[in-house]
């Protein structure tokens, strides 16, 4: 005599159940590499902004100081030229010419952004815009205040190009 089970012990494993539990791995995995792709293409977004804004400045910085070297180039004609108006007598009359291109050039040049660093007597000294030479006995002036310029500076657009070269009255050291 065989025997049969009356119910059947053996329990079939239910593969609707297992689909849905792996269509859902799979839906969390896919989930979690898009946002893993969302942050990364966010970070390669930002580091192209900043590059873009990077090559903007850069871009920008060369137009300002396209002109430096020929503006540094012109420097001593603007110091001859002045030396000039200091040796000519006020009735000369290429003075006035003297005069007119020193003021023109003066012009063409500041409309480049160089602006001119003339100390005089008294003002405090900067190391940042002068370079003291020497340090004299001045009667009247501050201790450690400019006392003779010899030469002026120039600054391009907040760049320092050429330092002010001055004396400075001695302190009381």
């Amino acid at each position: 005599m065989t025997m049969q089970p009356e119910h059947d012990d053996i329990t079939t494993p239910d593969t609707g159940n297992d689909a849905a539990l792996a269509q859902d791995e799979q839906i969390e995995q896919l989930q979690a590499e898009l946002e893993q792709l969302r942050a990364q293409s966010l970070v390669e977004r930002a580091d192209l902004e900043n590059q873009r804004k990077r090559m903007e400045r850069d871009v920008r910085n060369a137009c300002r100081f396209a002109n430096k070297q020929l503006l540094g180039d012109l420097l001593p004609v603007f110091d001859s030229l002045e030396a000039a108006l200091a040796s000519a007598p006020d009735a000369d009359p290429l003075r006035d010419g003297v005069v007119l291109i020193l003021r023109e050039l003066s012009r063409v040049a500041g409309n480049n952004g160089l602006v001119e660093i003339a100390p005089v007597a008294g003002d405090a000294f900067d190391p940042a815009h002068h370079q003291a030479m020497s340090v004299v006995e001045a009667h009247g002036i501050e201790p450690h205040a400019v006392a003779q310029v010899f030469q002026k500076g120039f600054m391009l657009h907040e760049q320092l190009l050429r330092p002010a070269l001055v004396a400075v009255a001695k302190g009381d050291d």
